[in-house]
């Protein structure tokens, strides 16, 4: 894995955390306990930082990023990710904050000044605009991306489960030694 420093900002990486050997993790990130980076993906907290929850997964080939501050927004964007938040396959999230018990489908773009609060499903392909915000306890679909309903308590229990799983999977990797 290649885990560098950038402007004198490294890396943060809790000692139960997994990150896959191909994944590249650059500058001011912080990655909270039990959460799991897949393989192929990248994070770059170079011009602003990542902050990363507990218990979440950032899933295969998935790019993370921030965007700089400037005159017209003197905080920039940072990425921030809450506990419990699931990111699927090849999604691309950009300076964004994602709340609590979350799920991204693959291949779902995230884009700068967006807000999501918690307990909201993001589908597989969507596109989230600058600056929405997604409110807490819905499905939201397609390009860009509308809320198409509420979210039912099975579905509810599931974006808790899909993090418990990921923690059991990261766990597996963690304890097997690579023998056939």
């Amino acid at each position: 894995m290649t885990i560098r420093a950038f402007n004198g900002k490294h890396p943060s990486i809790h000692s139960s955390v997994m990150v896959d050997e191909s994944a590249v993790l650059v500058g001011e990130i912080s990655i909270g306990e039990d959460s799991s980076i897949w393989p192929l993906v990248a994070a770059r907290g170079d011009v602003n930082y990542i902050s990363i929850g507990k218990r979440s997964n950032v899933q295969d080939a998935s790019v993370l990023h921030v965007s700089r501050p400037k005159a017209s927004n003197p905080a920039g964007y940072p990425l921030i990710i809450g506990d419990d938040v699931t990111v699927g396959h090849k999604c691309m999230l950009h300076g964004c904050v994602v709340g609590n018990r979350i799920l991204i489908g693959m291949g779902a773009i995230v884009m700068d000044g967006v807000t999501v609060q918690d307990d909201v499903f993001i589908g597989a392909g969507a596109l989230v605009p600058p600056n929405k915000t997604l409110e807490s306890g819905y499905l939201y679909v397609g390009n860009p991306a509308v809320k198409r309903r509420p979210l039912n308590e099975n579905e509810l229990a599931f974006l808790k489960k899909s993090a418990t799983n990921y923690v059991e999977l990261k766990d597996a990797y963690l304890n097997d030694n690579g023998e056939a």
